[in-house]
């Protein structure tokens, strides 16, 4: 089976409101990028693509076709009370306050576009 460069074999596919802004919040909440934007005639964003530490998102512009399909996302991170913290500051609302776990520092957030994120650091 060969997959498109840059893709896995399974990646989530968000339909989500205000669509071109997700770019900023991954990039600015998780240090992710570009790697896709497709435009319709009226150059509003059809489908877009974000890569976070080799993993892929796509995503698309939530309509009246297309209502919104948020997901709930599992991410590990370096630093799990600096990523939060860049999250709220980012406009995302506590979903579960950090806490140690077993397994890592976790916590709990929802972006403004309707996703939760669950934002762990493995614990050293």
């Amino acid at each position: 089976m060969e997959i498109q460069s840059g893709h896995q074999v399974v990646m989530p596919y968000l339909v989500i409101p205000n669509a071109e802004e997700f770019y900023d919040f991954i990039e600015k909440v998780f240090g992710g990028h570009e790697t896709s934007r497709f435009l319709n005639d009226d150059q509003s964003l059809m489908h877009g693509e974000v890569n976070i530490g080799g993993s892929t998102i796509m995503f698309g512009k939530s309509s009246t076709e297309w209502p919104p399909q948020p997901a709930g996302l599992y991410i590990y991170v370096e630093n799990a009370d600096e990523t939060y913290k860049k999250a709220l500051k980012n406009g995302a609302s506590v979903v579960m306050e950090l806490s140690d776990k077993d397994y890592g520092r976790t916590g709990g957030v929802k972006d403004p576009f309707g996703n939760v994120w669950w934002i762990t650091a493995n614990r050293s």
